[in-house]
Order: C-alpha cells, then sequence, then structure tokens
C-alpha cells in the first residue's frame, strides 16, 4: 500500500491608444492610423499528462515485485542548473495533492546527472539534508538543486530531496525516525520514482522550519561528514532564494495559483489503466477557468487543525481534519459497521456483500457543503488485470502501523475518478478568491 500523504496543495496586454488627427493644409483631415496591438505573451503550456497504471519498472522485478495500484503518475524533467543537456525525464512519479515538495528516489538518478546535482549547504557551509513524515512512513535523503520542468512549466535552481542519498546522508537521524512508521528508501518503498506534492502551502514546512532546534511534519539537518544530527532553520521562500523545498507550482513564474485535476470515471470492476490531465493555474489561461465548480476553503497553515483540511460529517460525526488526497490509493475512513475483509491480503479494506451507497457531506471554513458520496466496492470484485478500481475503502486502524485517522476522513484518488479537482493555493489569489482551497 503506497506512503499516504498528510503534510502540513496569462495575462493579456493593452493596446496604445492614437491621439487627435494630425492637421494639414487641406480642411480633410488625415485619418489616425490604426495602432498596432501590444503583444500578448504567448501562453505556457500548462497541462501534464496523468497516468495510471502498474507502476514503474523497477517496481515489477526481483523478488520483492508488485503492481501499483490506484496511483496517479506525471512524468518530470530535471536538468543540473544552467545545463540544457545533463537532463533526465523520470516517470512514474506521483501526483500527491496531499503534500509538497518533489522528491525523488536516489538510484533512479543516472550518475552524471546525480554528480552534477548540488547539495544545498547551510550557515556552516555543511551539506543540508530533510527528513519528511507521510502518516506511517518517513523519507530521508540530502535537499539538491536543480533546474525542473513540467509541461511548459519551469523553475530554475529548485531544492528538492533525494531520498535515500548515500555518504554523508546514509544515516538516519533518530529525531526523524523515532516519528515511527517505515522508512523510504526505494522505488519499492514507495510504489513510485518520486512524488510531486502539490498540496495547498507554498512550501513543505513554512515557518515551523525557520527557526534552529523547529520541527514538523518536514525537518531539515546540518549535515557535516561526520553525519546529520544537528536540526536547522530554512527560511520559507516559495521563489528564488530558495531554502526550504517549495511546492513546486507556487515556484513557477506564472500559472502558480494551483492546480486542476482531471481524471476520466472507472467502472467498478476497474480497467488495466487510466489516463486524465493535470493542468497549472486557476483563472489564468483560457484552458484553466473555475467555471461553476463548488469552492469549498479550507484551513491555513496557522490553524490549530494543520492546513489544507475541512469537516467531513459521516455517520453523525465530525471529522474536522478530513482531506482530498491524489496521493491516497483509497478511501480511508474508520466504520466499524462494514463488513471487513478477512483474506490476510486484504486485511485493512472492507469487504461489503453488495456495493454500499456512503454520505460522507464536506463542510468548508466558510460552511459551504457539498456531497462527498460514493458507492463503496468490495477489493473481492476488482478484475486481476486491474491497476484502477473506484470506491474501495480502507480501515486506517488495521494498516499496520495503524494510521491515525480518528478525526480525519480520506478521499484518496478514487474519489477524482470522473470529477475536476481544483486545489487553491494558500494565499494566492484564484478565480477570484484567494486559496486554499478545493473546488469540483
Amino acid at each position: 500500500m503506497a506512503a499516504l500523504a498528510l503534510a502540513g496543495c496569462g495575462g493579456g496586454g493593452s493596446g496604445g491608444g492614437g491621439g487627435s488627427p494630425v492637421a494639414v493644409v487641406t480642411p480633410t483631415p488625415t485619418p489616425t492610423p490604426t495602432p498596432s496591438p501590444t503583444p500578448t505573451a504567448t501562453p505556457v503550456a500548462n497541462t501534464a499528462t496523468v497516468t495510471l497504471d502498474a507502476g514503474p519498472a523497477a517496481l515489477n522485478t526481483g523478488a520483492g515485485a508488485y503492481t501499483a495500484f490506484n496511483e496517479p503518475y506525471v512524468s518530470v524533467t530535471i536538468c543540473a542548473p544552467g545545463s540544457a543537456s545533463n537532463c533526465q525525464t523520470i516517470d512514474h512519479v506521483i501526483l500527491d495533492t496531499g503534500s509538497v515538495g518533489l522528491r525523488i528516489i536516489q538510484p533512479v538518478l543516472n550518475a552524471a546527472l546525480l554528480a552534477a546535482l548540488p547539495t544545498e549547504s547551510d550557515a556552516s557551509g555543511n551539506p543540508v539534508g530533510e527528513c519528511y513524515q507521510y502518516v506511517n512512513s518517513y523519507a530521508f535523503g540530502s535537499v539538491r538543486t536543480a533546474d525542473f520542468s513540467i509541461a511548459g512549466e519551469k523553475v530554475a535552481a529548485m531544492p528538492f530531496q533525494t531520498i535515500g542519498d548515500t555518504g554523508t546522508f546514509a544515516g538516519v537521524p533518530s529525531t526523524c525516525s523515532s516519528g515511527g512508521g517505515t522508512a523510504i528508501k526505494t522505488v519499492q518503498d514507495f510504489g513510485a520514482n518520486g512524488i510531486i506534492g502539490i498540496g495547498t502551502t507554498t512550501t513543505d514546512c513554512g515557518s515551523y522550519c525557520t527557526v534552529n532546534g523547529g520541527s514538523a511534519g518536514a525537518i531539515y539537518y546540518d549535515c557535516p561528514s561526520a553525519g546529520c544530527g544537528s536540526i536547522i532553520g530554512r527560511a520559507a521562500n516559495a521563489s528564488a532564494p530558495f531554502q526550504q523545498l517549495p511546492n513546486p507550482v507556487a515556484a513557477f513564474a506564472a500559472d502558480n495559483n494551483g492546480t486542476i485535476v482531471s481524471l476520466p470515471a472507472v467502472a467498478q470492476p476497474g480497467a488495466p489503466s487510466l489516463t486524465g490531465t493535470v493542468t497549472f493555474g486557476i483563472a489564468t489561461q483560457a484552458d484553466n477557468g473555475l467555471g461553476a465548480a463548488n469552492i469549498l476553503p479550507l484551513t491555513t497553515s496557522t490553524s490549530r487543525l494543520g492546513p489544507g483540511v475541512l469537516t467531513a460529517t459521516y455517520n453523525g460525526k465530525q471529522l474536522t481534519q478530513s482531506f482530498l488526497d491524489s496521493g491516497s490509493n483509497d478511501y480511508f475512513f474508520i466504520d466499524t459497521s462494514l463488513n471487513p475483509c478477512t483474506d490476510p491480503t486484504l486485511i485493512a479494506f472492507y469487504c461489503p456483500l453488495m456495493p454500499t451507497p456512503l454520505s460522507p457531506v464536506l463542510t468548508a471554513t466558510n460552511g459551504a457543503t457539498a456531497s462527498g458520496a460514493f458507492e463503496l466496492y468490495s477489493p473481492l470484485n476488482v478484475n486481476g488485470t486491474s491497476t484502477v478500481a473506484p470506491g474501495l475503502g480502507v480501515n486506517p486502524t488495521l494498516v499496520k502501523p495503524p494510521l491515525p485517522f480518528a478525526n480525519s476522513f480520506d478521499f484518496g484518488v478514487p474519489f477524482f475518478f470522473g470529477k475536476t479537482v481544483y486545489t487553491a493555493i494558500e494565499g494566492r489569489p484564484a478565480g477570484g478568491l484567494n486559496g486554499p482551497y478545493v473546488a469540483f
């Protein structure tokens, strides 16, 4: 089961104008020439393909081989800073609206590129490492800089995390591993070559990491040759000069206020693969208007509940830390009245005897509501060749280790099937309303 993410997400020109007709000797005036229009910037290609399939090649080879399930992947390109040739396009990177920052498994990077990617340094001149906590796992590695691109969007010298890096970063600090869960070091640990977190905050840690010794879902470390140990402060800038990992979308020059994920509907038996899109920017170009989507404002990074959450009312209980998360492969919620699976390989899943309609209601921070209803299916009825299927539910108390979801309903990627889902970034104007919000 893939790691869950709970971190903490064109302009036009104006024409010039003419003036009075020019006086001449004859009484007939010479017409004012029609002014040439001010050139409009060419819109950036802002849409990338999202694919759900069996996963990267390394996932399906060797003794621990398995097939990915309900994982939305994109391809990203990273280059050595300033280079147009020392580049690598990395496929099967999870598109995750529930975390922030780009993270790549170190062995995925080719040797020439890895050698040319500088590590970030701190005030002492030492390399910087990072620990990033997911709900039931953690990732540790170096912070490096690269020129990043996806579709036509680009960020120069953007920090990203190299998970499972070697040398100085081989030893995981105890303050990282003590957070619990399993360590992510390989493609098979992660179910992907990496992850691109496009959640609601502009950086992956914000104010929590700006003070030495501070910690949150992300922790930055001073890493001298003896190893990483001291927790250090890093500035929360979403544009250069960077220190923390930025939300890559927030770091774009334009189209930097959010994302739009659009996935087709999936029939109950599932499908061998699925293709959709992610569009960058909300109401910034002709192709990313907000339209009539129902807008649900979310909590900000100053909320005691954490950023990017809303309330889901389910079975009469208000779950105030609920969220929409494309990086979760199923619905995660607690309901002891539902029939559990008895197959040991499906022990955490719900196995209803027949399709069961469930009706959670989403309530935004401003009181706006929307239906979160879906049909719950049994995984026993999914075709064996399917890597995509709707309506599967997981009891988080039965996951090992158990997930801290007593106050949460996680609307994973099946919620996105058949919908267009907008995620607006905190503090950024997006379609007449500042983020953070989700809309669909």
